[in-house]
């Protein structure tokens, strides 16, 4: 349990607000008569336990002596360390103060809050795997004998072949359910992905890292899915800028780990190993995680026709958005290696001090993306961070630097202000499936700008001419996103679509998980 207490001396008038139940983080009710003192229980919030007492006396002066003690425990998995500190800061402020710039827009309850650090772990394991090949693959195919920029894309092409059985998976979750797919993609792509340390060859490799990303890759859509489905109306980007947080941080524990590609030839071999680590989150995350309340409430099965508008929109924008970013990600571990001399801890360093400052634009853009609107957010990220990355390929030196920090700033701002449209814009018998086909989309669209930047590199000595002539795709998402998207920040997924609102006549009916 933690404890905030706050004692100040106050006017009277400032002592009877302390009086007064919360609104804010914790929606309080009492259960003690004000008077000397009071005490205050949880209505609504983040807790698996609360309770606030407040003892006034009197003062010097006709001031008022108040002390505000509260005890709680968030109701937040794995990561309620990282929250308890602005929690505990917050409750220690006169109540109903300016809403917390770290706190979700909408009060989350203890099942969100609990199924919202239980994805986060997920996305911690997702992250990690979906960063895997492309932090290792230079080194890789260095140990087995593969130069050139040409083969690398080909490889990193090839296992996105692997959205296929992605798309299979996350349609299985709109008729069985997510929970069980989450937990199967989850622990068999940390299996599937270890194999890859045994890897003889680069298309074994490539082999056994296909299935590996299709799982993580559906791992990654069905996380999306039940965050949407599971938050208020006026939260689910900051759901989403908290799980990308988490998936940000599950790749930078592989770039942290990629020193050990320099230990020797098969130094690389041992990131592979390391995502059997993580066999017993998953367990732990099977033990608390429920079925996704949308799914278990009664709602219509419909046809993928009529919301063919939709689904193009989102496909042909994540078509075109991959078309630049796979290959200016993928590449980037080749690019620092071989055309600016970087070491290994040289492209740990470089990655992390200037990637890691994108988590501002993570949670900045997940809160504007919920207060102010999705569409402004989404299209400033996309220019901004297409402008530095751009940038970041043609320059050396500390520009080299500066531009990769801009780019991940602003870039990141577009996780949390796009990435939740794909879940919203549809209903639940089809949210898996359509997430799943705008995934293939962007599959495709990356497996083309992989293979185009290797072979434009090649051609234009260098992988800065490349990227820049890729940078055409999100750029025209921007425009479609101010043109065409619709804003969907403060509705609830029921008037996003219809569908899923029985008629009267229809008589509710629990699924089972």
């Amino acid at each position: 349990m933690t404890r905030a207490v706050a004692r100040v001396v106050v006017d009277p008038a400032e002592a009877e607000a302390w009086l007064q139940p919360r609104a804010d983080v914790v929606l309080e009710r009492a259960v003690a008569p004000a008077g000397a003192s009071a005490r205050f229980e949880a209505v609504e919030g983040p807790f698996a336990a609360y309770e606030r007492v407040v003892d006034v006396a009197p003062a010097p002066d006709g001031r008022v002596e108040v002390a505000s003690t509260a005890v709680f425990r968030l109701a937040v998995p794995w990561f309620g360390w990282l929250f308890a500190p602005p929690t505990k800061a917050r409750l220690r402020r006169l109540p109903n103060s300016p809403s917390a710039w770290w706190a979700p827009p909408d009060r989350l309850d203890p099942r969100g809050s609990a199924v919202l650090g239980l994805l986060a772990v997920l996305s911690l394991i997702g992250g990690y795997l979906g960063t895997l090949l492309t932090q290792t693959i230079t080194y890789a195919a260095e140990g087995f004998g593969v130069d050139g920029d040409r083969e690398q894309g080909q490889a990193l092409a090839t296992v996105r072949i692997g959205i296929l059985l992605a798309l299979l998976l996350v349609t299985l979750a709109d008729r069985r359910g997510r929970r069980p797919l989450l937990l199967l993609t989850a622990a068999g792509g940390c299996a599937v992905a270890a194999t890859g340390a045994l890897a003889p060859s680069l298309p074994w490799l490539t082999a056994s890292q296909t299935v590996a990303r299709a799982l993580s890759a559906a791992l990654g859509i069905l996380i999306t899915v039940v965050a949407a489905e599971e938050m208020p109306r006026g939260s689910r980007a900051y759901a989403i800028s908290v799980l990308g947080m988490a998936a940000a941080l599950g790749a930078g524990l592989c770039v942290l780990a990629l020193p050990l590609a320099d230990l020797g030839d098969h130094g690389w071999r041992a990131l592979y190993v390391l995502p059997l680590l993580a066999l017993p989150l998953c367990r732990s995350v099977a033990r608390a995680m429920p079925e996704s309340r949308r799914f278990v409430r009664q709602h219509r099965d419909v046809p993928l026709a009529g919301h063919g508008r939709r689904l193009a929109l989102l496909a042909a924008s994540t078509f075109l958005l991959a078309l630049f970013a796979a290959p200016a990600s993928q590449f980037q571990n080749e690019f620092l290696r071989d055309e600016r001399g970087f070491s290994a801890a040289g492209i740990t360093a470089f990655t992390i001090l200037t990637n890691t400052p994108g988590g501002i634009g993570v949670v900045v853009g997940g809160r504007l993306a919920d207060v102010r609107g999705r569409r402004a957010v989404g299209a400033i990220g996309l220019l901004g961070g297409t402008l530095g990355t751009v940038a970041m390929y043609l320059t050396a030196g500390p520009p080299l630097w500066l531009w990769s920090l801009v780019a991940a700033i602003l870039g990141a701002a577009t996780i949390p202000a796009l990435g939740v449209y794909g879940p919203e814009l549809f209903p639940t018998s089809l949210r898996g499936r359509a997430n799943g086909l705008i995934g293939v989309l962007a599959v495709v669209g990356s497996s083309i700008g992989l293979l185009a930047a290797g072979e434009l590199s090649d051609r234009m000595d260098g992988l800065g001419p490349a990227i820049s002539t890729l940078a055409f795709g999100p750029v025209l998402v921007a425009a479609l996103v101010v043109i065409l998207y619709p804003e969907t920040a403060h509705i609830e997924l029921e008037d996003l679509n219809p569908e899923d609102r029985l008629a009267p006549a229809e008589v509710p009916a629990e699924r089972t998980a």
